[in-house]
């Protein structure tokens, strides 16, 4: 009987760690090997230019569909990385950057400086400006990052982004 009683209280208290509500962002923080740590503000965000992205499919890394991302718009990543100095002038050099993104939670993704700004995944990637209807500012798990190029769009659906590091290997 207390193995039962074990089981259950295990089920229960990681069904409520999976369920946690992840705290929305209102900034993201910018630091690492950069000329100045920069703070981007949802404000920051709206100014640019927004991108009808349509529905996306959200799966897991198996390829399950787990949902359907609707209605969304977004602004290219790379339009606020660009107004980035990054400390390193030598562009062969580069090359050796990656960039590590952090959600409120502790949910962490990483991408090449290449994927960003050497191939097509880099006119992929968004910052949801809006989602079914919502505006950035309403939205629960702001502020969103996704890869809409992905296979697996899950992988890299970052909810509530709050930092980025940038570091070279």
């Amino acid at each position: 009987m207390k193995k039962y009683f074990f089981i259950l209280l295990l089920s229960l208290s990681l069904n409520s760690i999976a369920q946690e509500k992840i705290n929305p962002s209102e900034e993201i923080l910018i630091t690492g090997l950069i000329i100045k740590e920069t703070r981007i503000t949802i404000d920051d965000i709206i100014k640019l230019e927004s991108h009808k992205i349509g529905d996306i499919n959200i799966t897991n890394h198996l390829g399950v569909l787990k949902g359907t991302a609707k209605q969304l718009s977004g602004v290219l990543l790379k339009d606020i990385l660009e107004k980035i100095s990054f400390s390193e002038t030598d562009p062969k050099k580069l090359s050796e950057f990656y960039l590590t993104f952090i959600a409120s939670d502790g949910y962490k993704c990483v991408y090449s400086w290449n994927e960003i700004f050497n191939s097509e995944t880099g006119n992929h990637i968004f910052l949801i400006t809006e989602k079914e209807g919502k505006k950035l500012s309403q939205m629960d798990e702001r502020i969103l990052l996704m890869t809409t190029s992905d296979f697996k769009t899950g992988r890299r659906h970052i909810k509530s982004l709050k930092k980025i590091i940038i570091a070279r290997s």
